[in-house]
This record gives structure tokens, C-alpha cells and sequence, in this order.
């Protein structure tokens, strides 16, 4: 896997661990809420993950759109999948997304050649 993906899940580890460590009963209900939406459900795991992606792009977060990239990528989902959901969150957004499509798919690529 490439060293920008493994950097981004080792920090991301690191820093849920000590975050969690601090045993705030908010933000670990959070995390819990989080996990559970994304599980399989009346929507599938990728139906999910494209939703998640959109939102993260509209919101422009981009360690939320790693997040959702990697999960896709992992899901099985195809470039032109995540492309066209990608494209849906650059128009609802507006232009102001334009950069972090460009890192999107920078990461994707990513992903891609370090199968």
C-alpha cells in the first residue's frame, strides 16, 4: 500500500485511539453512531460509502473523503462509480469542491496502484 494511505490510517488510528482513551461518553456514542450507520443495512455498505463521500466532498473534508475513498476502493466500488459521485457532490457543492476533487482523485489514484 502506498506511504501516503498507510500515513493517513496510522495517524487516524493513533489519534481515535487517544481520543477514545479519554473516555468522553459523547464523543464515543459518536464513533459508535458512526460505525453503526455505515454497517450494512436497508442500504448496502456501497450505497453508503458513495453517500458518505458525497457529503464529506460537500462539506470538504478531506481526511472524511480518504476515509470514504479507501472504504470504497476496499468495497469494490469502480473509478466510474465513485466518479459520478463525485460528480453529484461537485454540483451540489459548487465550485469551491474543485480542489478537494482534485486531491479525491489524486487519492484514488493512489489506492488504485497500490493494489
Amino acid at each position: 500500500m502506498s506511504n501516503s494511505v498507510e500515513e493517513f490510517n496510522a495517524y487516524r488510528a493513533k489519534m481515535n485511539d487517544k481520543i477514545l482513551a479519554d473516555n468522553n461518553k459523547i464523543i464515543k456514542r459518536i464513533f459508535n453512531l458512526d460505525t453503526n450507520a455505515f454497517s450494512e443495512g436497508v442500504l448496502d455498505k456501497k450505497t453508503k460509502e458513495l453517500l458518505g463521500l458525497v457529503a464529506s466532498l460537500v462539506l470538504r473534508c478531506d481526511d472524511c473523503v480518504k476515509y470514504h475513498l479507501e472504504t470504497s476502493h476496499k468495497e469494490g466500488l469502480s473509478k466510474d462509480q465513485v466518479a459520478e459521485a463525485m460528480s453529484i457532490a461537485t454540483l451540489v457543492g459548487g465550485t469551491i469542491v474543485i480542489p478537494h476533487l482534485r486531491r479525491a482523485y489524486e487519492y484514488w489514484e493512489i489506492l488504485e496502484t497500490s493494489r
